[in-house]
């Protein structure tokens, strides 16, 4: 089976070649590597899978469907202003709504697109 081609790396004006999969090269990575954090790191742990389910329970329906006069299941507990690291905000259960996940990810892509995060 063929090898795939190497890609240019992601940091800006570096034409180095890196293996396929890899972002960066040797020079760049350690410049990089707190770019991604994890799920857990951002603080979307058991504790918040335990008060998303609750809240789901007692809020079965999207907020945004419902509105429209549709009747959709919720999936996704969403920060209606977006918490970017803040623990006080993230836990602040009037700062949330259920939504379907199509709702959900057009807001996040339209409202919450171009914010910076901050963890």
């Amino acid at each position: 089976m063929p090898k795939r081609p190497d890609t240019p790396c992601k940091h800006p004006r570096c034409a180095k070649l890196v293996p396929y999969g890899a972002s960066y090269c040797e020079e760049h990575a350690p410049l990089h590597i707190h770019d991604v954090k994890s799920t857990k790191e951002k603080g979307y742990d058991s504790r918040w899978r335990k008060a998303r389910k609750r809240f789901l329970k007692s809020h079965p329906l999207c907020e945004k469907c419902f509105d429209k006069g549709k009747l959709e299941k919720a999936k996704v507990v969403d920060h209606i202003i977006p918490h970017r690291g803040d623990q006080e905000l993230f836990w602040n259960e009037t700062n949330w709504q259920p939504l379907c996940k199509p709702c959900h990810d057009r807001k996040t892509m339209t409202v919450d697109r171009y914010q910076e995060f901050k963890y």
